[in-house]
């Protein structure tokens, strides 16, 4: 949805020359409304579950822009405001260099790398664990660094970096974080590859991730896609191990999915995580999901259930969605 265009001037850089430009920044949002229900008896959900309003509605609003340098570079700009309306609640610049492949740096969000394959299994709508609270999986945290992505032989290889994913405080232009948490730098490199038009892709990545105490944590995910149809399935494995020499985390996290597009309007999905870690019960969760589109309008349902949360014995948390949106 356009709500309103803003009209701005910046200064680009095009290789060694410099040139004035005037762009402008639109405003987006989703007219969105949902009802969320949740239940279970986890620390984290207990409060959701006597919640006194079920009803919500998307209040995000992103503001965009776009410009080509005179090398033929695409420069876009980005800030996603916070609900309060008074501060970004994440910006990025990403510059398209063609041939060359894409730079991003994002001061919340960067994604790419492992960041980007945390759960790409199919699925209707959200990933499995985007209901249940208090959940924890294997899988490369995102924050504020830089992201390279490009083209090579077919495959689509995306690297990240972060000198520290938890300064994430108030990097205004000319400012510095000063959250007090230095967890040292993390990268990591993610890898894509369609096998032609078989409908099988193949996807994996390794990274590291710094901690505070300098005891860094080895990333790495494997697993594949295939679709064949209207049928689309899906299976991956994240492994997290933590180098700390006393009380070490260490967790396995397996994906499946399988997605049905019944006609072209309506889908259905179920997912299922499995997250492991030594002397700990399995942290079991799964998803069933549908969504349905006619012209404009879209619903979305899901329900999603965990047993076992953040692998303590016996804890749950359940959440039940419907979303209406609007495009417009």
């Amino acid at each position: 949805m356009n709500i309103k265009k803003i009209g701005l001037t910046a200064l680009a850089g095009s290789l060694v020359a410099t040139s004035a430009f005037a762009g402008e920044l639109t405003l987006n949002g989703n007219a969105t409304i949902s009802y969320s229900n949740y239940e279970g008896n986890h620390t984290d959900t207990t409060a959701y579950a006597n919640a006194d309003n079920n009803w919500g509605m998307d209040q995000d609003i992103i503001a965009s822009g776009s410009g080509e340098l005179d090398n033929g570079w695409t420069v876009t700009l980005s800030h996603g405001l916070g609900i309060n309306g008074f501060h970004t609640d994440t910006s990025s610049i990403v510059i398209d260099m063609g041939d060359s492949g894409t730079l991003a740096f994002s001061d919340q969000w960067v994604g790419g790398g492992l960041m980007a394959l945390d759960d790409i299994t199919p699925t209707a709508w959200e990933e499995a664990t985007d209901g249940p609270l208090g959940e924890r999986q294997a899988g490369m945290p995102t924050g504020g660094g830089f992201a390279y992505s490009n083209s090579f032989a077919g495959a689509t290889v995306s690297i990240a970096y972060s000198d520290n994913l938890n300064g994430n405080g108030d990097t205004n232009d000319g400012k510095v974080s000063t959250n007090g948490v230095d967890d040292g730098s993390s990268h990591s490199i993610g890898i894509q590859y369609p096998f032609g038009d078989s409908g099988l892709t193949v996807y994996g990545g390794f990274g590291t991730e710094g901690q505070a105490d300098g005891k860094d944590i080895d990333h790495n995910t494997v697993g594949f896609k295939y679709t064949f149809g209207p049928i689309s399935v899906g299976a991956q494995r994240n492994d997290e191990d933590d180098s700390a020499v006393s009380s070490p985390l260490d967790l396995e996290t397996t994906i499946l999915g399988i997605s049905y597009m019944i006609n072209e309007n309506l889908s259905v999905s179920y997912g299922q995580h499995t997250t492991q870690t030594s002397g700990a019960v399995d942290q079991e969760i799964d998803s069933i999901q549908a969504a349905y589109s006619m012209g404009g309008i879209a619903v979305k349902v899901q329900n999603s259930q965990g047993d076992n949360i953040a692998n303590s014995a016996g804890k749950t948390s359940e959440k039940t969605e419907v979303a209406i949106s609007f495009a417009f």
